[in-house]
């Protein structure tokens, strides 16, 4: 019987290997690979010679703001630009209108979804005050995970009590699933805002120095002592700090089960950019992209596996939310957020181009790890026989320009606008479905809801 999907001829790419071979696809799950010839009969082939051949990469970070923010992003929009940008499955995050925070909250945004997104998707809840009822709830409709809001941030979700952290953490270790943190310690945070804007302070730089590592640092550390004492599973979401990666390795050497996360922003730009390229409120996010050192210390934690997953992020808003045409004016009037999911794989591929960081190492941070993270392993992030027949194939020598008008997202106020790259997507596969060829949306949508191993 002829098989559905042949993409024959690519160097096939895994955490561990690099090797020249046919991936076989039928009834949306990878069937074998195949170093050699022959080859079955196929009902649509892809010739991949000169191409790599990827797990479908995993952006388990994206804000795609359906229910109620759909004037900045929906899952039409979203999920066309991460197929152009060589992602097979998102996660989405909760701070939502109404917020994912309830199983009402949740099928709401399942019903944004269906039908109308182009690649997988999965999506977190939010934890709130005096609604620990409903983690159970949520685990059984189908949430891939928690986020707590820690500090200050776009939608203004307060995080429960201390105490409540702790009880809320219990309970959901029972379910097997992991809550992410955004990691910053509002007392910090306010504080040192209030003193700039009465020194008069509006500058694109007062914004990270109101978010200075050491906010970080603390709500890392106070997150890892909770999910200590709560025996619950932990990430760290879009880590930006020296001070976080070491926390976060001397946790995982005592035992918690902690991960992170960061992404390509943090590991690419630098705080001064932000004046020094002009880019402002372009570069705005929270936690603020930092110095050159933070960088390079998360380019260390990265390599050696204390920081486990890329994920962009991806926050889009309006262009005059992002005061696109004077970014260099009144940082505190700019919203936080930058697009990304379109933009991630080629800036990453450039630093794989570069030396930073290979293939394989790529493939187990952008495929793998969030996979493994989230207990979609090994149903996503693997080209083992069963799993999900998602690729990314990508073009290594291809070269091009970031254009924001080209972007897929409603959002076009990037900063990575005239950023070279080289090495990008050409092919997205989603469950043996193509929906991205040559970096133009292609067939229609046939994203899924995924619901993590229980």
């Amino acid at each position: 019987m002829p098989v559905d999907l042949i993409v024959k001829n690519g160097t096939i790419v895994t955490p561990l290997s690099s090797r020249r071979g046919h991936v076989l696809i039928t009834d949306g799950q990878i069937l074998d690979i195949l170093v050699g010839d022959p080859l079955p009969q196929a009902r649509e082939v892809i010739d991949a010679s000169g191409l790599h051949v990827l797990p479908g990469l995993i952006d388990s970070h994206v804000h795609f703001r359906a229910p109620g923010l759909e004037y900045k992003e929906d899952f039409d929009t979203g999920s066309q630009a991460a197929a152009c940008g060589g992602i097979t499955t998102v996660l989405d995050m909760p701070n939502a209108v109404p917020p994912t925070s309830d199983v009402e909250g949740f099928d709401a945004k399942v019903a944004c979804a269906q039908g109308r997104s182009y690649v997988d998707y999965g999506i977190y809840a939010v934890i709130v005050e005096g609604r620990l009822d409903q983690i159970l709830p949520l685990a059984d409709a189908g949430v891939v995970g928690y986020k707590i809001f820690l500090g200050e941030t776009v939608g203004n979700i307060p995080a429960p009590q201390d105490g409540e952290i702790i009880d809320a953490w219990r309970i959901m270790a029972g379910t097997g699933l992991r809550s992410g943190v955004h990691a910053e310690d509002n007392g910090i945070i306010l504080y040192l805002r209030k003193k700039l804007q009465t020194q008069g302070r509006k500058d694109p730089l007062a914004h990270l120095e109101s978010r200075p590592s050491v906010a970080e640092a603390e709500a890392i550390s106070r997150a890892i002592l909770f999910a200590r004492e709560a025996g619950s599973k932990l990430m760290i979401h879009h880590m930006s700090a020296a001070e976080g990666v070491a926390l976060v390795r001397q946790g995982k050497e005592s035992g918690i089960d902690v991960m992170a996360e960061t992404g390509p922003h943090y590991l690419i730009l630098e705080g001064a950019d932000m004046v020094q390229m002009g880019l402002g409120t372009l570069m705005k996010m929270n936690p603020p992209i930092r110095s050159r050192e933070h960088g390079e210390a998360l380019w260390r934690g990265l390599l050696d596996g204390t920081i486990e997953v890329i994920a962009t992020d991806h926050s889009p808003h309006t262009a005059e939310e992002k005061m696109a045409e004077n970014p260099m004016g009144d940082v505190w009037k700019a919203v936080a957020g930058m697009p990304g999911v379109e933009t991630g794989v080629p800036l990453m591929l450039t630093q794989v181009n570069a030396g930073r960081l290979n293939l394989n190492q790529y493939v187990k941070v952008q495929a793998e790890g969030p996979a493994r993270a989230w207990n979609l392993w090994p149903r996503k992030g693997t080209l083992g026989r069963g799993a999900d027949g998602d690729l990314t194939i990508v073009d290594m020598g291809k070269e091009g320009v970031i254009d924001r008008q080209r972007l897929h997202s409603k959002s076009k106020a990037t900063p990575f606008h005239g950023f070279r790259v080289k090495g990008m997507p050409v092919f997205t596969i989603v469950r043996g479905h193509v929906v991205m060829k040559d970096g133009e949306v292609y067939g229609s949508p046939v994203g899924r809801l995924q619901r993590p191993g229980r």
